[in-house]
């Protein structure tokens, strides 16, 4: 067996791992039921200019990334993007959502989404924070209830 360390892994390494660990995982959790979810904000022109990436699997929502332009903050396009997704999460059997976002970003936001911090990491990047955070809308086993 050879290791080798590089910063160009070869095209296929993510596919061969993720494959190889879902496999794993699957054995011992059960299937996730990975699914991709997205929402996209579109130009006049139809170019994607912000949204929200993400995928559901074993009862969650994770929020990968969440990106709204500049000129359209504060009007209230970032709170209907999650709030739209969380409600397909829910449709699709989340129980909650989760989510990472450094301490110059959108904490208060996702606060007042209802998100609260249950891990930090310091000095990441220096000088700076990054924060999981979590928000279950419906207690583990319950068949009922769904995001606020």
């Amino acid at each position: 067996m050879n290791l080798t360390i590089t910063d160009t892994p070869e095209y296929n390494l993510r596919d061969v791992l993720s494959s190889r660990l879902g496999r794993f995982n699957s054995e011992r959790a059960g299937p996730g039921e990975w699914r991709p979810i997205a929402a996209v904000l579109h130009d006049d022109a139809g170019d994607p200019v912000g949204g929200l990436l993400g995928t559901t699997s074993y009862g969650w929502l994770f929020v990968e990334m969440l990106f709204v332009p500049d000129a359209m903050r504060g009007r209230g396009v970032g709170t209907q993007i999650m709030r739209g997704v969380e409600a397909e999460a829910a449709a699709r059997g989340c129980r909650g959502a989760w989510l990472d976002t450094f301490e110059f970003q959108a904490r208060g936001f996702y606060e007042r989404l209802g998100y609260s911090v249950f891990a930090q990491l310091d000095d990441y990047p220096a000088g700076f924070s990054r924060f999981f955070m979590r928000k279950s809308w419906r207690p583990i086993g319950s068949a009922e209830g769904g995001p606020e």
